[in-house]
């Protein structure tokens, strides 16, 4: 999967991962979105298609997911299933914060 290579560049800079939400047609179109407008729109695309593609592949093989979940070390991306299109999650994830206790518990 092509998630990873979204984040690297050639030149290394400091960048905010994004933050909030968006919703995409069949089709991979942004249509709307609470991420801020600095965060790349070709990279929300490049998401969208992961995503959809696999939605899609999910009911291919018959097994067809209603939620999907990516956890990273820094970034956690959340998807639904809406009818062929999708609403997508992003949620940064502060690696040096200390869980709170209701986290902290097994």
């Amino acid at each position: 999967m092509g998630f990873l290579k979204w984040f690297s560049d050639a030149r290394p800079a400091i960048r905010r991962l994004p933050s909030g939400c968006f919703t995409v047609d069949r089709h991979g179109n942004v249509m709307t979105f609470t991420v801020s407008s600095a965060f790349h729109r070709g990279t929300l695309a490049d998401i969208a298609r992961e995503v959809l593609t696999l939605f899609r592949e999910a009911r291919a093989s018959q097994m067809p997911l209603a939620e999907i979940s990516l956890q990273f070390a820094s970034l956690h991306i959340t998807a639904r299933d809406l009818q062929g299109g999708a609403i997508i999650f992003l949620s940064p994830q502060n690696v040096f914060a200390t869980p709170s206790p209701d986290e902290a518990r097994p």
